[in-house]
């Protein structure tokens, strides 16, 4: 197959492409590289800053138009694939829909399903959006609540999301707001993460745990990372001769990797049922996340033997037990380790996520196509 990976989130597509070149599919991916963390791509889609570097990313994809063309499959990241307005999109997409064969929409992030979802229905127990009944009221929940209901975002997700293949989700969460739309189109497929053949886990602990937590600056309380970074301050306090803190403040992906290599256990999004990319990568290197592991988590994947996931409630409280728990029994963190590793195994080898998606690209291209007006 002939594929197109439009956009960027945490190297999904990067990750992905690699996966699919190996089982000998021609893959492109086109992106921003995910804005600072600067991920790997084929063609470059980064906007500059200030309204003229989006005049000049126009004139570049118009310009890349013909390189946009005649492919198998396109799957976009999400209904914002490339930084413009929303109106400028639609057009855009539109092209993509008459010059491909088939048109596949990532749910991987935010967009108005999911934020529409956990603030009306409120499937899940606790999001970005809600804690049980209560909507969540921080900055950047109300922001993303303003950017996507009733806006032109909103409209290009309806579209998309109405007019395309297939949709494809892969996180428990993002499943549970597409599914009951759209639960024809809708498929789940975990991320996919290269393994490290030469991850070895040591069978005792050093004397200390070393704890690591990488932070965006601009979105630390929206994830609830502001509240777990004071958790293991108060940790790396109360034992100080038994736990050592590294923290990352938005740095590039390469410089994160390099920054987590060393820890024992990793704190990610404090209001995640599930790991997402980063946590995972980590996993396959035999560090724990300390973070999203509830039991639907487990079951979308059918997993009923490995529990790796230090699993935390949305509070302070919790994560704080959770660690000291940790820092108090150091020989659960071996098979918490050797588990982890074993669970991307399972679960995330991009290989084995890659033919997931080869699967589901054919089932696609094998049904007959609902010509729709665009």
């Amino acid at each position: 197959m002939k594929i197109l990976l439009l956009g960027e989130y945490s190297n999904v597509h990067w990750t992905l492409a690699e996966g699919l070149r190996t089982l000998g599919h021609e893959v492109t991916v086109a992106s921003n590289g995910d804005f600072w963390k600067n991920y790997p791509r084929d063609i470059d889609l980064a906007r500059k800053p200030t309204k003229i570097g989006g005049i000049r990313l126009l004139l570049r994809l118009i310009r890349l138009l013909p390189k946009f063309k005649n492919y198998d499959i396109v799957q976009l990241i999400n209904p914002m694939f490339v930084e413009l307005k929303a109106e400028r999109i639609r057009p855009f997409y539109n092209f993509l829909r008459r010059n491909n064969r088939r048109i596949v929409l990532g749910a991987f992030g935010m967009d108005y399903y999911w934020v529409s979802t956990c603030i009306n229905e409120k499937p899940l127990r606790y999001s970005d959006f809600n804690i049980g009944d209560e909507l969540r009221t921080d900055k950047n929940a109300l922001a993303e609540r303003a950017d996507w209901l009733g806006t032109a975002k909103e409209r290009l997700n309806r579209h998309i999301a109405d007019d395309c293949d297939g949709i494809v989700t892969g996180l428990y969460e993002y499943d549970v707001c597409y599914r009951p739309h759209f639960p024809e189109k809708t498929e789940f497929v975990p991320y996919p993460i290269v393994l490290n053949t030469q991850t070895e886990v040591a069978e005792e602990k050093g004397q200390k745990i070393r704890l690591f937590i990488g932070i965006n600056r601009e979105r630390s309380e929206y994830k609830g990372t502001d509240i777990m970074l004071r958790a293991a301050r108060e940790i790396a306090r109360k034992y100080p001769e038994k736990v050592e803190l590294k923290i990352a403040e938005s740095v590039p992906f390469a410089e994160y990797q390099h920054l987590m290599d060393e820890s024992d256990a990793i704190l990610d999004q404090l209001y995640a049922y599930t790991p997402a990319m980063n946590a995972l990568l980590a996993m396959s290197k035999g560090i724990i996340c300390v973070g999203g592991g509830e039991p639907e988590n487990y079951e979308i994947i059918g997993e009923t033997e490995l529990r790796p996931i230090v699993n935390v409630g949305p509070t302070y409280e919790s994560v704080f037990h959770e660690l000291e728990q940790l820092v108090l029994h150091p020989e659960r963190i071996p098979e918490l380790q050797r588990q982890s590793v074993e669970y991307i195994r399972r679960h995330h080898d991009h290989l084995k996520v890659a033919r997931q998606y080869e699967k589901f690209y054919e089932k696609l291209l094998n049904t007959t196509k609902n010509h729709q007006k665009i």
